[in-house]
């Protein structure tokens, strides 16, 4: 590739192409996630107060009829009825939850980026309460940073995304080799950036 001018110009050319596709790709991509990077490293050091939010509510009475009638225990779906009522009532959407229920109670989990939240239906009675935590922006990025508690939609972002960052790299190690030659601080420069991280691996972590 290197001996032959019109191939070599050639193989620049599509390197170029797909090196600057992808980086441009992955530019926010790499912004956010370098600099949440920093935040999830320094965790313990970044001070949030957790802002917590109560609502209550009561269930209508033939809903929590068929509920109690129903009855059961352990993990079911939210039934669709109940999740309209939550969605109307409380602009909550659970369509797709599991509910974990129990002897008078249902209990919802309903973790969240940034924070977490959860119901709970008093069959008895017909009480309904909600909680929600928010722990600020910070984390919320961080969430996002672990495709915690993100769905489905945005774990299969930080997959695309992880792939075109692979192919930024890779494009941009074949341009290094391609431009070696004339660079002779290249392979060095790349050996270091494998040798620094290795060293401190084998140094200061047990």
């Amino acid at each position: 590739m290197a001996h032959d001018p019109q191939r070599r110009a050639g193989w620049l050319k599509t390197l170029h192409q797909w090196h600057w596709i992808s980086s441009a790709v992955c530019l926010i991509g790499l912004i956010l996630f370098a600099f949440t990077g920093i935040t999830l490293n320094h965790a313990s050091q970044i001070g949030a107060k957790p802002v917590v939010s109560n609502r209550q509510a009561t269930l209508p009475a033939p809903l929590r009829e068929t509920l109690a009638a129903r009855g059961g225990e352990g993990r079911q779906p939210v039934d669709a009825e109940l999740a309209r009522w939550f969605a109307d009532a409380m602009n909550l959407q659970v369509a797709g939850a599991e509910a974990e229920w129990s002897a008078g109670e249902i209990y919802l989990s309903l973790p969240r980026a940034g924070g977490d939240a959860w119901a709970s239906i008093d069959l008895t009675s017909g009480a309904v309460e909600y909680e929600r935590t928010d722990r600020g922006w910070i984390a919320w990025l961080n969430d996002l940073h672990k495709g915690r508690n993100t769905g489905p939609v945005w774990t299969w972002f930080i997959d695309v995304f992880a792939l075109a960052c692979l192919v930024f790299a890779i494009t941009g190690l074949l341009l290094l080799q391609l431009h070696a030659p004339r660079r002779p601080a290249t392979w060095p420069t790349v050996v270091l950036g494998l040798v620094i991280p290795l060293l401190l691996i084998l140094l200061f972590i047990h």
